[in-house]
């Protein structure tokens, strides 16, 4: 593996870091992660957040998605 090979790596890796965090700002916008259904407990100093139903719609939504990319191909 050249250098080179290295650098594309690293940049395809950053752009991929890019678009997730972007996503999971929007996501945070619109409300992901607190979501009812989502549990979510805090006691003192201690909250505990466990995103069951923001799980599942992103789960179905990326199922939908793939989906689709792969008829396409």
């Amino acid at each position: 593996m050249s250098i080179a090979d290295v650098g594309r790596l690293l940049l395809i890796a950053g752009v991929v870091m890019a678009v997730v965090g972007g996503a999971l700002v929007l996501g945070a916008r619109l409300g992901l992660g607190h979501l009812p259904g989502d549990v979510s407990s805090t006691r003192g100093t201690v909250s505990f957040l466990f995103p069951i139903v923001t799980c599942l719609v992103v789960s179905v939504v990326l199922t939908i998605v793939l989906n689709i990319v792969a008829r396409l191909r």
